[in-house]
């Protein structure tokens, strides 16, 4: 089950077609006990599920006197046909979380990890093929960013921990269905001192903050996408795709920068950006709460103790409360008139 295969991954069919699943769970040695059926059909067990979290994990990779390394902490959750674990406590369909780690140790050793999105198509995969019991699995991977260490040049095995902003992915797959494929990035933190504003809001009786032409701008950016064509995906470019966007939008040229007239016009820049950019991304959505930093009041202060270099600003900074704004954009369906 390479991901280099040509066809899309599915699971496994069994021998018997797509109804091989409910035979099974139905023709076991017992029966398998339903919520409905214990309590006289009163209640259901509306969804059901378990894995193992925080897996955590180090991919090295030599090559000679080259090392490349990636640190993940990856996360597993299967859905069994069967309720009798939760029912009557019958354990035999059960898959115990601690062999859901020790999977995820060995498929990294058997296939390494070329990117997070393709080690956890791998891994759903592997638990739908191996376990016909199985009818769902998810996969959560968290990467932690570490680079190289330049020291000069190159380093050819130290790195340092860089965390400008941390990628994730979640990957999915039901029996019978194509894996899905979620990204994102979490805690990309910029500030920008100029060219930035918010100006024409609502003003009435509820209102007490001013216009504000000048000041600075400053967001923890979070955001998530998915792909409408997983075969030619490149998920380590659309993630650097993303978080370059991101950056342009937000600062612009290095000298110059880029006005923004408000947080909701840059995200969306961004956003416009990434879907220019990345055809095989179908939607993205991005958050970015406001991290303000408010102008110091001085002028309740004499003249004697404020004077100074008219070069020096300082701002107060304010955690919360904090303005939030997101917006999700997608391609639109191609009409076929």
């Amino acid at each position: 089950m390479p991901w280099t295969s040509t066809n899309r991954i599915y699971a496994k069919p069994s021998n018997t077609g797509s109804s091989d699943v409910t035979a099974y769970a139905s023709t076991g040695a017992k029966a398998a006990a339903t919520a409905a059926a214990d309590s006289g059909g009163r209640f259901e067990l509306s969804d059901h599920g378990y894995g193992k979290n925080s897996i955590k994990l180090l991919h090295v990779h030599r090559d000679g006197e080259y090392h490349v390394i990636r640190e993940f902490e990856v996360s597993t959750e299967l859905k069994l046909t069967s309720e009798s674990a939760y029912v009557i406590g019958d354990n035999k369909e059960v898959v115990a979380t601690d062999s859901q780690k020790n999977t995820v140790y060995l498929l990294a050793k058997k296939h390494g990890i070329k990117t997070p999105e393709e080690f956890g198509a791998v891994v759903v995969n592997h638990f739908l093929y191996t376990y016909r019991q199985v009818v769902e699995a998810k996969c959560h991977i968290v990467e932690y960013p570490w680079e190289r260490l330049q020291a000069g040049i190159p380093h050819n095995h130290a790195f340092i921990f860089a965390p400008t902003a941390t990628r994730w992915c979640e990957v999915f797959q039901a029996r019978h269905d194509a894996v899905t494929v979620k990204s994102g990035l979490k805690g990309l933190r910029v500030l920008k001192t100029t060219q930035s504003a918010f100006v024409d809001f609502v003003q009435d009786e509820y209102t007490t903050l001013a216009d504000a032409p000048e000041r600075i701008f400053s967001t923890i950016v979070e955001a998530e996408w998915t792909y409408d064509n997983m075969k030619s995906a490149d998920f380590d470019n659309a993630w650097l795709t993303v978080k370059e966007a991101i950056l342009e939008k937000f600062a612009g040229p290095p000298e110059t920068g880029v006005y923004s007239p408000s947080v909701q016009h840059t995200l969306y820049q961004a956003e416009k950006t990434v879907l220019e950019k990345v055809a095989e991304i179908s939607w993205i959505r991005m958050t970015m709460p406001n991290r303000h930093y408010l102008n110091i009041d001085v002028s309740k202060f004499p003249a004697n103790v404020t004077k100074g270099d008219p070069r020096h600003f300082i701002y107060q900074p304010i955690d919360k409360p904090a303005g939030v704004i997101y917006a999700q954009l997608r391609r639109r369906p191609k009409s076929h008139l």
